[in-house]
């Protein structure tokens, strides 16, 4: 594979550059924009910063939208789940999730949100109807024989039920287990409520969840799952786990429960009514013990009866050790054999690459290359020589110096430069003569030309 560097065209940058350049360019050119739409999914937690996320109900569009504890305080009132609203501020990136983000400086309420319209309208439906009418409401079992609970079986709301009601002096919970968030939470809701009311012995059933934000509870706002626990066959027990929003579930059954723990206090009883069904689980119990080891001790007797001798199975499981440690012992020697074997080739081996030997080969290859080295230099001096004697005598015929020594001499001037011209030396200038050896100094006296 061809490495990174090596690949044709621009360096690439890492994933914190790209968000560094994506939130500036956001920053710079979504800015100080108000937006319309409708609040879900609203969160408030104890560090004053408000979360929500705002959505436009006619197309399927949505933001993430946060507002931070100084700007809260003058905006809160506004921001209600289901509640259309028109916020200003600008849009950024939160770089430790690459998540895009509307920062929000200012809201203000822009009238009642489709969702909260729709919810109402519902509600006045249900209501003409007589779904929540008191008087259909029914009182709960006394003594339930099975409690039936429509949740999520990994949410916290079963295991809530369950310690309350062992605590209580324990009781039979049948789980029908249904999604409670999401697209198909109501009719996994509806079809749970089915199952438990066909089991026979189902006296109490509670529907719920644990705690959420009010956009989470939308499966218990369902109308399908309004109108089912209303027909139920048995009472039901609401449990949202939502104690500021009341759900139209809520109003529907027949009791309403702030948390999943209350609703298993409010059906399994505890005192008095628990004795009775102790003592009868008390008995029962002594005589299952009683059975049980009565059955154990036959079971002992016949396995006693089968044993035989143990001396013997002792003298079977001693020879079968001595078997054993005989194939150990041969495995042993094949071993130790084998590997002697694979010792001594190593051996030979190491033996052709030791330093001693390979020292000699290269220091006869070195002998033989540096007399081969010593022939090819005095081979190329020669040559070089021969060359350099002949240039040199091509320069001593050329040169002034070999001139001078035929007689001639050379008149320099002051500056040491060449007389060509009896111009460039008039009367009284001060010449050097240079002679085949040595030179002379001259004044010229007069111009004779």
């Amino acid at each position: 594979m061809e490495p990174v560097d090596a690949l044709p065209g621009p360096k690439p940058i890492s994933v914190a550059d790209l968000d560094r350049k994506l939130k500036r360019t956001l920053e710079s050119s979504v800015t100080d924009l108000w937006v319309e739409g409708e609040v879900t999914s609203f969160k408030a937690p104890t560090s004053g910063h408000l979360y929500f996320t705002l959505k436009d109900e006619r197309e399927d569009a949505s933001i993430e939208c946060v507002m931070y504890r100084a700007s809260a305080l003058r905006a809160r009132r506004a921001l209600v789940d289901g509640a259309r609203v028109q916020v200003r501020g600008k849009a950024t990136l939160w770089a430790p999730r690459g998540k895009l983000q509307f920062i929000v400086d200012a809201a203000r309420t822009a009238g009642r949100g489709a969702l909260l319209e729709a919810l109402e309208q519902l509600k006045l439906k249900l209501a003409a109807e007589g779904i929540f009418a008191p008087e259909r409401k029914r009182p709960l079992p006394t003594d339930p024989r099975i409690i039936g609970v429509v949740t999520s079986a990994n949410g916290a709301a079963i295991h809530d039920i369950a310690r309350v009601a062992f605590r209580r002096g324990g009781a039979r919970i049948l789980l029908a287990p249904a999604l409670v968030q999401g697209a198909d939470a109501p009719a996994q809701i509806v079809a749970a409520i089915d199952r438990l009311e066909r089991v026979n012995g189902v006296d109490v059933i509670i529907v719920g969840r644990g705690g959420g934000a009010s956009d989470d509870l939308a499966a218990f706002q369902d109308e399908l799952v309004v109108r089912r626990v209303a027909s139920c066959l048995v009472p039901v027990v609401s449990a949202v786990g939502h104690e500021i929003d009341v759900t139209l579930t809520d109003l529907a059954a027949d009791i309403r429960a702030a948390t999943p723990s209350q609703a298993a206090e409010l059906v399994v009883p505890e005192g008095h009514h628990r004795e009775r069904a102790l003592r009868d689980l008390t008995g029962r119990l002594r005589r299952a013990v009683t059975q049980h080891f009565l059955e154990n001790r036959v079971v002992l007797e016949r396995l006693q009866a089968g044993l035989g001798d143990p001396r013997a199975e002792l003298g079977d499981r001693q020879q079968l050790l001595d078997d054993l440690e005989q194939r150990l012992r041969d495995a042993a020697r094949e071993a130790v054999s084998r590997r002697t074997e694979q010792s001594l080739r190593l051996q030979a081996r190491l033996s052709a690459q030791h330093p001693k030997t390979v020292l000699e080969r290269a220091r006869g290859d070195f002998q033989r290359l540096r007399a081969q080295l010593q022939a090819e230099g005095r081979r190329t001096l020669e040559q070089r020589s021969a060359r350099l004697a002949l240039l040199a005598g091509r320069l001593q015929g050329i040169s002034p110096l070999a001139v001078l020594g035929r007689g001639y001499s050379i008149a320099l001037g002051p500056g040491g430069q060449a007389i060509r011209d009896a111009q460039e030396a008039p009367p009284g200038t001060v010449l050097r003569l240079r002679l085949h050896r040595g030179s002379l100094p001259v004044r010229v006296e007069k111009d004779i030309a």
